[in-house]
């Protein structure tokens, strides 16, 4: 099957090389700054989303939220306009379940499949392919597109019909979310205390309160590393449409609006390009201590 793959970012571009090793032909678009690289391993390139959907039989796009991702797929020059009855769109952005509810209905109008596919793990596991992968769809869509989403990830779920995917990818930002609050509320409290951040660390860990967050967050935090691995910019989107589908269904997220607030502050402050593990410095300035090792 040829591949098209659209959304060459922090995310996108890793997920893209590992199709190209897999064997997988794969189609970008020539426009995307980081389009080159993967033309000299050995993909082609298109004009438009029309022109790549035209060559693929499976098109995945890996963009920031819900308009640029139906822009895509549904604007002038879009998917929609050059697939094929048969093709299927894999939208693995992060975006509101229902749009891609919509973007689904339209897209099956003109005989076309979608996969809603978010993904878990941030950069370091998009390089390493070790990606989790929460996907939304017909189950023999999904049967068909298995192999192709397995080369770049770990763990792939099916979880329901279209928009499934997305419904648990903000389930996951939720937990993530408050973990990171949770792990830095912890930490702040220990160095204010007078107690070793790396020593409360290394203590509970292997216990209840261990967890994938404290062991990924807790060393970075320590070592002052708030390089992206996933920006405060981008979770404060996937809250927002958290909150937005919450409201929609009637489940009051009253941690996930404090978190939210929280990162909006970091925000104001100019940290929103900086990872989410900055969370820590909104405690750090109300308690006037940084957490070292």
């Amino acid at each position: 099957m040829k591949v098209g793959f659209i959304g060459l970012g922090i995310m996108g571009r890793p997920m893209a090389g590992h199709l190209l090793k897999a064997g997988y032909p794969l189609v970008v678009l020539e426009r995307n700054k980081r389009a080159p690289e993967l033309v000299a391993a050995g993909a082609s390139s298109a004009g438009t989303p029309k022109e790549l959907a035209g060559q693929c039989d499976i098109i995945i796009t890996m963009l920031p939220n819900s308009p640029q991702v139906r822009e895509v797929v549904l604007g002038p020059d879009g998917i929609i306009e050059g697939a094929r009855p048969g093709t299927v769109v894999i939208d693995m952005s992060s975006i509101a379940p229902l749009a891609s509810q919509e973007m689904a209905k339209k897209l099956a109008e003109r005989g076309i499949d979608m996969l809603d596919a978010p993904v878990s793990g941030g950069e370091p596991k998009a390089i390493e392919g070790t990606l989790s992968v929460m996907v939304g769809g017909r189950q023999e869509v999904f049967d068909r597109c298995y192999d192709v989403i397995k080369t770049m990830a770990a763990s792939v779920v099916r979880t329901g019909d279209i928009g499934a995917g997305n419904v648990t990818k903000l389930a996951n930002q939720i937990i993530v979310a408050i973990n990171i609050a949770a792990v830095s509320e912890a930490l702040v409290l220990a160095s204010k205390a007078g107690v070793q951040p790396e020593l409360v660390y290394q203590a509970i860990r292997g216990g209840l309160a261990g967890s994938t967050v404290l062991d990924a967050k807790a060393p970075l935090i320590m070592d002052r590393r708030f390089d992206p691995g996933f920006r405060i910019d981008l979770h404060i989107k996937d809250l927002d449409n958290v909150l937005e589908t919450s409201h929609e269904v009637g489940v009051p997220l009253p941690l996930t609006a404090s978190v939210m607030e929280m990162m909006q502050a970091l925000k104001v402050d100019g940290l929103g390009e900086c990872d989410h593990g900055s969370l820590v410095r909104y405690y750090e300035k109300l308690a006037k201590v940084e957490v070292t090792r």
